[in-house]
């Protein structure tokens, strides 16, 4: 069942304008000659529209589309709704290019080719094409994010440089920054808080959200990478945001989000979260407390705006086992020893000089993060990214092995039973070779 807030009316005349592409006078010719929608009106006889109106307007705008006349999708819509009871319009899409024309995708191949080579002015000859034939929103998502996504694949697998990458990305966050810099004013009520948590760096996701939130008019707080957790009440207090978005892709960065969300709840401030991590270990989403707003900012621009309409608590988050809570003050009393330890270990099997020492590094944060998340089962994916980090950083499976036996033994001469849970997954990854 829909929530009452579905119906409560919240948005103003330029809201719906912004939202459907109707116009005013449009609008108040539906709503004279047939009954529809049937905006509130306040003391001051302004329209107040509630979601249910904007999307009752997109279900006719559609029918439209579609060839009908606006009385006869009208007619349509009073033939499919219960006699005595309201019924809920499927959203409406607009009408927009093909995201997977031809031309697009050789537009980002392009993009991405000229990246590569670091040629910024053809990369900017495809950018500026793309803007000319499609929706802003559309070059964001299929020539942007996905050209960035095909980038970090090439370095996935060894073929493109973190140089290249680097570069890509600088071009992609300075187009969009300057669409945030340059949309409309807000025409919904409230406030969205975007950001990531604490040592995430990632931003471009969180900055195409805010881009996306804006042009359908929402006031957005861009905070952007890295943003600490300290002074957040202060800034909550000085900007009063009605939602908080966040977003990680790294275990890591969960974990340092799900000591946002238990700050973000002190302050009565709901959170909505996503990111790489959880679409890569789906259970996690449920270790935060907080709302998993979708697998694709597709998904995640209706989840939010919901949230906005029709707030909800979020569900109740189990806190860590006890003993994951001993693990993680254990391992962080002693990991210095650990580490110490696993560099003798290994200098001993004549392998120290050869392993990354982001690999040591790396390890021991995600342990930290798996125990603060309450399950070591996490850490499991992660170790894909150890095994296959991407061209100068790839460790060899034989290196892998020898530098995990290092760090086990280790483990297992400084930590004492509350250390069980590291000792216990780092004694599987040793077995598993």
């Amino acid at each position: 069942m829909l929530p009452q807030s579905y119906q409560t009316p919240i948005y103003n005349l330029g809201a719906v304008v912004q939202e459907t592409g109707v116009k005013p006078d449009a609008l108040r010719a539906w709503e004279r000659r047939y009954g529809l929608p049937r905006p509130h009106r306040t003391d001051g006889g302004h329209r107040l529209y509630s979601q249910r109106d904007v999307d009752i307007i997109q279900w006719l705008v559609t029918r439209q589309q579609e060839g009908l006349s606006i009385r006869q999708a009208v007619e349509l819509w009073r033939a499919r709704e219960p006699a005595g009871r309201e019924s809920f319009p499927a959203p409406a899409t607009r009408s927009t290019p093909s995201a997977t024309s031809d031309a697009l995708a050789d537009l980002r191949a392009a993009w991405v080719s000229a990246c590569l080579v670091f040629d910024k002015d053809e990369a900017e000859q495809a950018t500026v094409r793309a803007f000319a034939l499609y929706p802003p929103e559309m070059v964001c998502l299929e020539l942007f994010l996905k050209g960035l996504a095909d980038v970090g694949l090439g370095w996935y697998e060894g073929r493109v440089t973190v140089q290249q990458e680097h570069f890509a990305s600088a071009l992609a966050m300075r187009r969009v920054e300057t669409l945030v810099e340059a949309a409309a004013a807000p025409v919904r009520p409230g406030r969205i808080m975007t950001a990531c948590p604490p040592e995430e760096e990632h931003v471009f996701p969180v900055l195409l959200l805010t881009f996306l939130l804006r042009r359908r008019g929402w006031d957005v707080l861009y905070l952007g990478a890295n943003v600490p957790i300290e002074q957040m009440a202060a800034t909550i207090t000085a900007t009063r945001p009605q939602l908080a978005i966040f977003g990680a892709q790294q275990l890591h960065t969960a974990a340092n989000l799900l000591a946002m969300a238990r700050a973000l709840q002190h302050e009565d401030i709901p959170l909505g979260f996503g990111g790489g991590v959880f679409n890569r270990s789906p259970v996690l989403a449920a270790r935060i407390p907080g709302h998993f707003l979708g697998l694709t900012l597709e998904q995640v621009l209706p989840a939010a705006e919901y949230l906005m309409a029709a707030p909800r608590p979020a569900s109740p988050v189990e806190p860590p086992a006890q003993a994951y809570e001993a693990a993680l003050a254990h391992y962080r009393e002693r990991q210095l020893l650990v580490d110490a330890g696993a560099w003798q270990n290994m200098q001993a099997q004549g392998i120290a000089p050869e392993v990354p020492g982001w690999a040591g590094r790396r390890l021991a944060r995600c342990i930290v993060a798996a125990l603060s998340l309450g399950s070591m089962t996490f850490l499991d994916g992660e170790m894909e990214w150890l095994r296959h980090m991407g061209g100068d950083l790839t460790v060899s499976p034989g290196l892998l092995a020898g530098f995990l036996q290092a760090y086990y033994h280790a483990a297992q001469a400084h930590l004492d039973e509350r250390g069980a849970p590291v000792v216990d997954w780092l004694a599987r990854q040793v077995d598993d070779g």
